[in-house]
């Protein structure tokens, strides 16, 4: 049993003995009161009930001991007993974009998008980062004659303002929420924020709109105020990435993952992501030649988790 457990979605699928993977189910995390149910739902949806021996699950938390509890969904659970009650000999559990880190060597130039000039130093670790329901931020550094991926925090930092807009844009969010970290804006509910928030700094009010809603109407074109909102999205997250490239020396690369950017894609290129991703003083010419790709594979962290079993 794979699984991608998000603070939206439960993603299920099974992994054969040949190392194929099939049987794909996303579930909505609301509908089930707890991972070992939304487990069981899946296992017994695709007729493998008692027929699974190893399980390999990524989560959208911190892994530290065997409690861990969902940092965007109000799951908690026991990695020991949830290995018990599914009948599993092994289960290994990992940070969902850990995850994805374990993805980026068998990537290639048809699972990615690129973005921007640079080109990967050998050697040199790569950082992963994605906006969804939250944000998460992991890195791949090399060890020995393999890579060694490292979960991060890095969602929560405080997020940083390149300009007035910025700033003013972070000083209303808090005021409503307090510490302004980068996952209050990049990431779903934080698009949908911005939305409201450049409206009020024209002095005007809008109904609340969805993510995909804002989202959709930048890419069709019937919502100006939508459009800015995008457009201010990928301005953040191009100062973010830029941050965490200089912070982890990430001249391999960095590599965009999550389930709202890839949406944009070719229309990333026309956004101010990639000029604020190096507009970093005198490190632009550092940051201009390290790519940055948007990962187009569908399911990465199930290609992560893949790879993680097979290592063991």
């Amino acid at each position: 049993m794979l699984a991608d457990i998000g603070g939206t979605n439960a993603r299920f699928a099974a992994l054969d003995s040949k190392g194929r993977i099939s049987r794909l189910r996303i579930l909505p995390a609301a509908n089930y009161a707890s991972l070992r149910d939304a487990s069981l739902a899946w296992l017994d949806s695709v007729g493998l009930t008692g027929q699974v021996g190893r399980g390999a699950i990524a989560v959208a938390s911190p892994i530290a001991g065997d409690r861990i509890t969902l940092t965007n969904r109000d799951w908690s659970f026991s990695a020991s007993r949830l290995k018990r009650s599914l009948g599993l000999d092994r289960l290994e559990i990992v940070n969902d974009f850990a995850a994805i880190a374990l993805c980026i060597p068998s990537l290639t130039s048809r699972d990615v998008l690129r973005i921007g000039p640079g080109k990967k130093a050998a050697g040199a670790p790569v950082a992963i980062l994605g906006p969804g329901t939250g944000l998460g931020v992991s890195l791949l550094v090399p060890a020995g004659k393999g890579w060694l991926p490292v979960a991060t925090e890095g969602g929560h930092v405080s997020l940083p303002a390149a300009d007035e807009t910025d700033a003013a844009i972070i000083e209303t969010l808090r005021r409503r929420f307090g510490h302004v970290s980068a996952e209050r804006v990049l990431s779903g509910p934080g698009l949908a924020d911005l939305y409201t928030v450049l409206a009020a700094l024209e002095g005007r009010s809008v109904e609340e709109r969805a993510p995909p809603e804002v989202m959709d109407a930048a890419l069709n074109g019937s919502d100006p105020l939508a459009i800015a909102a995008v457009e201010r999205f990928c301005a953040f997250l191009g100062t973010v990435a830029g941050d965490i490239a200089l912070t982890a020396g990430a001249r391999g690369g960095v590599y965009i993952a999550g389930g709202i950017v890839p949406r944009l894609g070719n229309a990333l290129k026309r956004t101010p992501f990639r000029a604020r991703f190096e507009a970093k003083g005198r490190f632009k010419t550092y940051l201009r030649d390290v790519p940055t790709y948007v990962i187009t594979r569908e399911q990465p962290a199930f290609g992560g988790l893949k790879n993680l079993l097979r290592s063991g």
